[in-house]
């Protein structure tokens, strides 16, 4: 990992923009991070529209979660922002957008073709990334993956035993072969649902959480869109990660700032 710029916030977070194996990504760590007093980290995916565009998203999450003792990382998606283009999957991009403006269905093949090529190459580049994180002194875990590519956080809770947690937003379109995959999935989920999100079919969204193998997951679902996510829905992220990455404050001391989970404006069906 080659950090190639690093800055300290206002509030003491400390950003730093690195390069791992031709990956950009950013790494946030909190004023009291060291190597005598490591941190646990999440993972923050996004959707597929490019770090650029991301960050003052990214950097919110960042900022809430260096306020309650996290480390926070992203990296860059295959084909996506400053990332060499993967035509096969700008296809399938097109292919949704031409079937979303008829508003005709969105068909297995397209769902199919958009994300499981992106999870196959975006998966192993994160557990990559993450050997990298957890050799820094400062970064000691546990680890938790938050948002982002459902289908995405459901491949690394299957394959990553390091990820002890996830947070899961389920707004992204998911191949019906995930549903298998999510049967495997033991971790504590929290997972949140936009109860009237116009590109997501509610439905499939509660056939995905019923699959899920997890002895602990909850389901929290908000009326509203798919940018509709209200503020306290942050409070409840906070505490589920809390729990499971800080046990020792699970319920107590001052309250815990929200981890601001709110979605992309990308639109429906971005995934």
């Amino acid at each position: 990992m080659h950090f190639t710029s690093g800055q300290r916030l206002d509030d003491g977070v400390l950003e730093r923009e690195f390069s791992f194996d031709g990956i950009p990504g950013i790494l946030w760590t909190p004023e009291t991070a060291s190597a005598s007093a490591p941190v646990p980290l999440i993972l923050l995916g996004h959707p597929t529209l490019g770090l650029r565009r991301m960050y003052p998203r990214l950097l919110d999450r960042a900022r809430h979660c260096a306020a309650e003792g996290f480390a926070t990382a992203t990296i860059e998606f295959p084909g996506c922002g400053d990332r060499p283009g993967l035509p096969a999957l700008d296809r399938a991009r097109a292919d949704l957008r031409r079937a979303m403006r008829a508003g005709e269905p969105v068909g297995d093949g397209i769902v199919d073709s958009l994300v499981l090529p992106l999870v196959d190459r975006a998966v192993p580049e994160w557990q990559a990334a993450l050997g990298a994180f957890l050799s820094l002194p400062e970064i000691g875990g546990p680890v938790g993956y938050s948002g982002g590519v459902i289908s995405i956080g459901i491949r690394l809770a299957v394959v990553e035993p390091r990820i002890v947690a996830a947070g899961l937003f389920a707004g992204s379109l998911v191949p019906r072969v995930m549903f298998e995959e999510a049967r495997q999935v033991t971790v504590p989920l929290h997972v949140l649902l936009q109860w009237d999100d116009e590109g997501n079919d509610r439905q499939a969204a509660l056939d995905l959480f019923d699959a899920f193998g997890s002895k602990e997951k909850s389901l929290h679902a908000n009326m509203g869109g798919h940018t509709g996510v209200p503020q306290f829905a942050g409070d409840v992220a906070a505490r589920f990660f809390a729990r499971h990455l800080k046990p020792g404050r699970a319920g107590g001391g001052r309250q815990l700032m929200p981890v601001a989970y709110r979605s992309s404006a990308a639109g429906p069906g971005s995934p």
